[in-house]
């Protein structure tokens, strides 16, 4: 930053971190930033009800790497080795807090940050026993839901937004900051308007995740459509070669209202109550993978509480 500060031209500087991954290692300090034994452990562990078993793994990263953790996937993780898991992850972010804390100084001690847009992101979220689950590789809510803040130049504080956005967002929203053309090719769409409290266009209502199971000719590829009240899970037979869906016909299917089960403790895809739901989300899935990009349909309309 100081070698760039002293340039007198627009910088582009990319800072990444490792951490929270595995394997969690982090200084002692932050460590002793917690109490293992308050730390609480995931309230839902089990699979969800109505779910398909190749929404789930056998955790291997964790399982398969680690000598002080049971290989054996029907075997759940202790509570003790669970709290440990929790603590060494915690320990991971604020280590990483602390050292974004120091390239944000650096900015105000070079005067950067009045002119400096700031964007933090992480790749994925982190499973850290809900449902059984540790690490990522799933489309469920903490697998595919991760941290994005953006702060333009002049924020004085911060707001926290709710609608369902995608990475391919960032590109257009830092082109529209930084006051240059938007290319036309880009999928993503600039993220601005609804940061300062605008939402009107429908193409920022729902986002879509992957993440494959099997192999060969058994290979399925899980598309996930997130809208702000719902989850539409479908599994795809899948053409490794191509790259592209075989049939549009889903070997299985979930859905997770938030409002109703935040949990995601039972898929409501064999719902009677849900069916309109279940059509509308599955038709706007494959439209959007026929098109290649985001649909402007109208939501679903919500399901009253039992």
């Amino acid at each position: 930053l100081s070698e760039l500060s002293r340039k007198q031209q627009p910088f582009f500087l990319i800072t990444g971190f490792r951490k929270p991954h595995l394997p969690f290692v982090a200084p002692k300090r932050y460590w002793d930033l917690y109490d293992r034994a308050s730390l609480p452990l995931a309230r839902f562990q089990e699979h969800a009800r109505n779910s398909p078993d190749i929404a789930y793994h056998g955790s291997q990263e964790l399982r398969k790497g680690y000598s002080d953790i049971d290989d054996d996937i029907h075997k759940p993780i202790p509570p003790a080795k669970q709290r440990e898991l929790i603590h060494g992850y915690y320990a991971c972010v604020s280590y990483v807090d602390a050292q974004i804390g120091k390239v944000l100084r650096q900015l105000d001690t070079l005067g950067l940050t009045k002119n400096t847009i700031i964007v933090l992101i992480g790749d994925h979220g982190w499973h850290l026993g809900d449902h059984g689950l540790w690490c990522k590789h799933t489309n469920f809510e903490n697998a595919t839901r991760s941290p994005m803040i953006i702060v333009p130049p002049g924020s004085r504080s911060g707001k926290k937004l709710s609608a369902p956005v995608e990475y391919l967002d960032v590109f257009p929203t830092l082109c529209s900051l930084a006051g240059l053309p938007i290319p036309s090719e880009l999928d993503g769409k600039s993220l601005t308007s609804l940061m300062k409290g605008v939402v009107s266009d429908s193409a920022t209502w729902y986002a879509v995740s992957q993440y494959p199971r099997g192999g060969g000719n058994r290979r399925l590829m899980g598309y996930s459509l997130r809208t702000r009240q719902y989850r539409y899970t479908a599994w795809y037979p899948w053409d490794m070669a191509k790259g592209t869906v075989k049939a549009f016909s889903p070997v299985a299917e979930e859905l997770y209202d938030y409002r109703q089960d935040p949990l995601e403790t039972v898929s409501r895809i064999k719902d009677p109550r849900y069916l309109s739901v279940r059509n509308s989300l599955k038709a706007l899935l494959e439209k959007h993978l026929r098109n290649g990009q985001r649909v402007k349909d109208n939501l679903p309309v919500a399901v009253p509480s039992p």
